[in-house]
């Protein structure tokens, strides 16, 4: 049997910049905040952390200070994924002498690669590595989605032990528990299919949200994993404003607007990735406050 990773909630954070650089010191303050409110994993240059815009050697380096400042405490997680299976091979092996508990790979993006490929991909990857390997599913990114017949293919791996699901296909998912072993975890990669993927058999997700909620989801979590789904589902349900408001525009524009708006002081976001709309900016700013929370400006 393979060990889980992590059960509840993992924040995939963002990554603080300033003047151009990663801001080390903003990121470590950012990890100690998730830490005490009971984020369950670091998830570190993935999406929501800008990793496409980040230069190798700050990749390198933002993973190893995530792993040198959480010190244990929860699982570091690295996005270590390329459309070059080569530098997704670098990459993950650099992230591996940095520490992490394991990796997150997300499918090749632009090169729409077959479900053949996708098996060649990651068995390379996973044969490089000795971390255990978290697949990642996003098919509005990067114009290909893992079949659940080809997850079960990569479930016999021994290092490929689950699956960021963010198809936003429940059918899907069903489909990806009848065929894949009990010791191939699913998590949910959207923050509002949380309890519906849990319900599934799900453990939990990598979350956006909890960037700025991270108690809020760590506790909607927790229910789940308590087979409390009526509690579960009414957090959701009250959650889903919020939710909605962090992504009006693309992954991590909103989020990272409102941590500057909550004080965090995260910096810019770095091209193409601009800031909001004057409407979407607004919009956020009306969340955060609807959900009680303290708007500096």
């Amino acid at each position: 049997m393979k060990d889980i990773l992590f059960t509840g909630c993992a924040t995939a954070i963002i990554t603080p910049f300033r003047n151009g650089s990663v801001d080390m010191d903003t990121l470590r303050r950012f990890l100690d905040f998730q830490l005490e409110n009971g984020a369950d994993a670091i998830v570190v240059c993935g999406t929501t952390g800008e990793s496409s815009a980040m230069s190798y050697q700050e990749r390198v380096e933002a993973i190893s200070c995530c792993v040198e400042h959480v010190g244990g405490r929860t699982p570091v997680i690295a996005g270590t994924g390329s459309n070059s299976t080569s530098n997704a091979v670098t990459l993950s092996q650099d992230a591996e002498r940095c520490g992490v508990d394991g990796l997150l790979v997300v499918t090749p993006y632009y090169n729409k690669a077959t479900q053949e490929g996708l098996v060649r991909h990651y068995r390379t990857i996973a044969d490089a590595v000795s971390r255990p390997i978290i697949l990642y599913n996003v098919p509005s990114r990067t114009g290909v989605s893992i079949a659940p017949e080809t997850y079960a293919r990569l479930a016999e791996h021994p290092n490929i032990v689950g699956v960021k699901e963010a198809s936003g296909s429940l059918g899907n998912v069903q489909r990806t528990r009848a065929l894949c072993p009990e010791d191939f975890t699913i998590w949910s990669g959207n923050d509002d299919e949380t309890v519906p993927i849990c319900a599934l058999g799900g453990k939990g997700v990598i979350s956006v949200a909890a960037n700025i909620l991270p108690a809020e989801m760590h506790r909607l979590t927790q229910l789940c994993l308590k087979n409390d789904f009526a509690a579960a589902g009414k957090l959701q349900v009250q959650l889903k404003d919020f939710c909605d408001a962090i992504f009006c525009e693309v992954n991590p524009i909103p989020v990272k607007t409102a941590l500057n708006l909550l004080g965090w002081q995260v910096g810019e976001l770095r091209l193409p990735l601009c800031p909001p709309s004057e409407a979407h900016f607004e919009y956020i700013r009306q969340i955060l406050k609807q959900y009680s929370l303290p708007v500096r400006r």
